[in-house]
This record gives structure tokens, C-alpha cells and sequence, in this order.
């Protein structure tokens, strides 16, 4: 049987791609069916996931836990000053390949418009490059914390009518900014990727 490890990750995964979504019940006999895990190792990655605020108790059952208007706000607010200075120290530390596999990922991403789904996920693997190109561990540590609770939300800005288009625009700039070694630039643009994100939701959530 996989180890206690394996069993956290699948289910964290689970929640990151939509399987498992906020308010969503997780039964321990069902997830080790349907992972293959035995129970052992699925309680203790339930518990752990638990510790970290992904799921919340609701009497006897544990359920994937949702943010709220305050939440979601923290949570941005910290996701935007760490990705700033993460594009801030790609500016500075990005090998010319990880650049070019950035503007590959920019204008690869582009026969993704009209997938919210395929697009998010090429939008988790395009931020998740700026943090590698960063080259610092301790910040790509505390931004997968960061980017493990954005799996709580429902839905994503992404499948807001134009929103798509609009941040890939946004992408192709933070690229550019770090292509010619501006720090300020690209901290600049990325903030500003998030705040555009940020409203889009916030508008969306608010018409729903």
C-alpha cells in the first residue's frame, strides 16, 4: 500500500482538480476505495489536511472547507506580495531557458481559450515557473501553502466571459518584464495580474 504521503497527495490533488470541491463530504471508506489506499493512511492524511484548515469538521464528518469574502481577500493579499516577489527574483535569477520555457508556456496556452478547466490548470503550471525561476526555496515553500488553499475555491476567474483572453494578455507582460531583467517591472505586472483576477471574481461572485 502506498505510504501516508502517497494518501495526502492524492487527495490534495483530488481537491486542486474539482473531484473533491468545497462542501464536499469525505468518507474514509470511500476514499480508500476509490484511491486504492488502505484506511490507515487515509486518516491520517485526512487528519493532517484537517491541521491545515483544507477540511473542517461539520458534527461527525469531515467536509473540504470554503472561504469566505474575508478569507479570499487574506488569502490574495498574501498570494500577491509573495508571486510579486517571486517575479521580482525571476527578474533577477532566471536562467535564459526557464525565460524561454515561460514564453513557451505563454503562447502555448493560447489554443487553451475557451477551457476554463485546461486553461486553469496550464495557469497553476505557468505561476508554479515563476516560483522555480525565483530560486528560492523557502519563498516556492510558502507559495505551494498559498496556492494548496486557492484549490477552495469554487470556481475560477477563469471561466469569466473574456477573463481568459485578458490574462494571458497579462502573462505575456510579466514575461516580458522578466525577458529584460526588470524586477520592478515584473512585480508590478504580476500584482496587477492578481488584482484584475481578484476583481473578476469578487464582480462575479457578486452577480451570482
Amino acid at each position: 500500500m502506498p505510504p501516508p504521503a502517497d494518501a495526502y497527495a492524492m487527495i490534495l490533488d483530488a481537491i486542486d482538480r474539482g473531484l473533491y470541491r468545497p462542501g464536499d463530504r469525505l468518507v474514509e471508506s470511500e476514499l480508500a476505495e476509490r484511491l486504492g489506499v488502505s484506511r490507515t493512511p487515509i486518516r491520517e492524511a485526512l487528519q493532517r489536511l484537517e491541521t491545515q484548515s483544507l477540511l473542517r469538521r461539520e458534527g461527525r464528518s469531515l467536509i473540504v472547507a470554503s472561504l469566505g469574502h474575508d478569507e479570499m481577500a487574506e488569502l490574495y493579499a498574501v498570494r500577491t506580495e509573495l508571486e510579486a516577489l517571486a517575479a521580482r527574483l525571476a527578474a533577477r535569477h532566471a536562467a535564459p531557458e526557464e525565460i524561454r520555457v515561460l514564453a513557451a508556456m505563454a503562447a502555448e496556452d493560447r489554443a487553451l481559450l475557451g477551457d476554463a478547466a485546461a486553461l486553469s490548470l496550464a495557469n497553476r503550471r505557468f505561476h508554479m515557473q515563476i516560483h522555480r525561476a525565483s530560486h528560492n526555496r523557502f519563498l516556492v515553500q510558502q507559495l505551494g501553502i498559498v496556492h494548496r488553499s486557492m484549490a477552495l475555491m469554487a470556481t475560477t476567474s477563469l471561466a469569466v466571459p473574456g477573463r481568459d483572453a485578458a490574462a494571458l494578455a497579462e502573462h505575456d507582460r510579466i514575461v516580458a518584464a522578466i525577458a529584460r531583467r526588470d524586477e520592478e517591472g515584473a512585480a508590478e505586472a504580476l500584482r496587477r495580474h492578481l488584482s484584475e483576477a481578484f476583481e473578476v471574481r469578487l464582480r462575479h461572485l457578486a452577480e451570482a
